[in-house]
């Protein structure tokens, strides 16, 4: 289901985002709107979608849509990119998709208490669901010469962590997908890029006041999202594959 905010429609495309929610999702795609884009934002809960969608589209006075995906789903993913695409071209897929750890998240799941379900569900959101999506808008970019596609890491991409067999795997390969479609589609003039999250992502600034205490709290996610920005907006000449973001508090 496609459900639309209205407002003043885009010449630029179409960005598409992921795994919404307040934090760094939403932040991207305010991003995106405030560069012209109209963007798609996707995520389980439609109800809660919807309600930031809105948000968005008040605030930026432009077009946001909202549409329901479960990531572990193929058939999810294939369906609601059916309404993306009928939007127009995706210039710019975020794939910031996660399948958390049960709260509190300090607290590690042993190895032999993980359910082989559980396992399979982050292999299956952080990586699969990846795959699933890049395929729906690879080969409109291939056609056009043009496109952007980034990954959202974390630190449990490089280095895996007693407790989190799930999400350590499924970042691991994320990581490994966003190489190896970098390496086959650079060429093709679509710019594949990995960001790890070393670290939290924290409230929005401008809801906690400009204050020198905002590492404390962890990354802004307008911060991160402006690193977003950058990665797209980048020269063909000069494309980063990975970057590395990390709020002060986690040095």
């Amino acid at each position: 289901m496609l459900r639309s905010v209205s407002g003043s429609t885009s010449s630029r495309g179409i960005a598409a985002v992921v795994g919404v929610g307040p934090g760094l999702g939403s932040a991207v795609a305010r991003k995106f709107v405030s560069e012209g884009y109209t963007v798609a934002i996707l995520s389980r809960d439609l109800d809660k979608l919807s309600q930031l969608a809105e948000e968005i589209a008040q605030e930026a006075k432009a077009q946001v849509f909202a549409l329901r995906v479960d990531c572990a789903d193929a058939r999810s993913v294939r369906e609601a990119f059916e309404g993306v695409l009928s939007l127009g071209p995706v210039e710019v897929l975020v794939y910031n998709a996660c399948d958390p750890p049960p709260p509190p998240a300090s607290r590690p799941t042993p190895f032999l208490a993980v359910s082989p379900d559980a396992f399979h569900r982050a292999m299956a959101v952080c990586a699969a669901g990846a795959f699933h999506c890049a395929q729906q808008v690879i080969p409109a970019m291939v056609e056009r010469g043009r496109g952007t596609i980034i990954f959202t890491g974390s630190s449990a991409s490089v280095s895996g962590f007693a407790g989190y067999s799930g999400l350590s795997c499924g970042k691991f390969a994320l990581r490994g997908l966003a190489q190896s479609l970098a390496e086959e589609f650079q060429p093709a003039g679509v710019h594949i890029a990995h960001v790890i999250i070393n670290g939290v992502i924290g409230d929005r600034r401008s809801q906690r006041g400009n204050n020198n205490q905002a590492g404390a709290a962890g990354a802004d996610p307008d911060a991160v999202a402006q690193s977003y920005w950058h990665v797209h907006a980048q020269d063909k000449s000069a494309w980063t594959q990975e970057m590395d973001i990390r709020s002060p508090s986690f040095m």
